[in-house]
């Protein structure tokens, strides 16, 4: 029997592109009951936050939080992960564009350096991590559809 993991996930920047810009991420879990426990991250200001920044972070957020609560259950079952965003390129990273950067040596299809790499590789290798456990899939979803998650990060911008 598969374990499910319903996670939400939404990034946000403030000044975007500016150097006073902030950004957050958020990752909210959604139990069988329909109740949801959250998790926000505020991002470093350096390198400087943006709005693909965050929306990666709070993937990384959610798959940080689904290996701790793996490692927590008192059985060994098959994952069946599946990750919410509004953000479609942080959907489109995590389901295609990574392998092909990865193979092309991290250079993108103009051939420039794949912008965000650090935090790709992160989420890239934490991805890897839980697949080992189950299936993860990353789905896009309308941010109407995605009120949680969204309102967890305009909190923590709020701050």
């Amino acid at each position: 029997m598969a374990y499910k993991m319903r996670i939400y996930v939404d990034g946000g920047c403030r000044g975007n592109g500016r150097s006073s810009a902030i950004g957050a991420a958020a990752a909210a879990f959604k139990n069988r009951w329909g109740k949801h426990r959250g998790w926000i991250r505020i991002l470093p200001s350096s390198p400087r936050p943006t709005n693909q920044r965050a929306e990666i972070t709070a993937i990384i957020l959610a798959l940080e939080k689904a290996l701790e609560k793996f490692e927590q259950l008192d059985h060994n079952p098959y994952l069946d992960v599946r990750i919410y965003s509004d953000s479609k390129y942080a959907v489109r990273c995590m389901k295609k564009w990574i392998y092909k950067w990865t193979d092309n040596g991290w250079v993108n299809s103009r051939g420039y350096p794949v912008a965000n790499r650090d935090l790709l590789e992160e989420a890239s290798e934490l991805d890897s991590r839980l697949r080992e456990e189950g299936r993860v899939k990353f789905i896009w979803i309308p941010r109407e559809k995605n009120e949680i998650a969204d309102r967890l990060c305009n909190e923590a911008l709020d701050r």
